[in-house]
């Protein structure tokens, strides 16, 4: 289970708002101080707004500005990582591939490769949104760490 603190910001009678500064993977991360995507979370430190799922933890304890732990699968993270890099690239790859056998023209060859790229980045796109709702791909509570302002 891959675990995120954040604080609670808006509830919902089937689930809660987490925002999060996601950095937890850049202190474990060889590269460090060398990625952009540190030294952007570095310099935004923007939140990222999150809907999550209760899981076993009941929500009557839980109020706005809470610290607490959410986590998703490590599984589901690992697919959709798959699914949001590697299907765009396969169809690149493949798009190329076709457009090679219509025409040996570099234009068409590109051509083939950009369309092959569209259509997986929209693919993975149609994947995400069919799945929104799915809540084996949801973030869940694990745990409440802290109340903030009040008792």
């Amino acid at each position: 289970m891959i675990k995120e603190s954040g604080r609670v910001i808006a509830l919902e009678p089937d689930g809660l708002w987490v925002e999060t500064i996601q950095r937890s993977a850049c202190h474990s991360c060889a590269v460090q101080k060398g990625c952009g995507q540190g030294a952007l979370a570095r310099f935004a430190g923007k939140p990222a707004a999150i809907r999550v799922l209760p899981g076993d933890c009941d929500l009557r304890n839980v109020r706005p500005d809470d610290q607490v732990v959410i986590g998703i699968p490590e599984d589901v993270l690992v697919h959709g990582t798959l699914l949001i890099y590697m299907l765009p690239l396969l169809m690149l790859v493949l798009g190329a591939l076709v457009a090679s056998i219509v025409s040996m023209s570099d234009v068409v060859v590109a051509v083939g490769a950009i369309l092959g790229l569209l259509a997986g980045g929209m693919a993975a796109r149609l994947h995400s949104i069919l799945n929104k709702n799915n809540d084996r791909v949801q973030p869940i509570l694990l745990e409440r760490l802290s109340a903030l302002g009040h008792s």
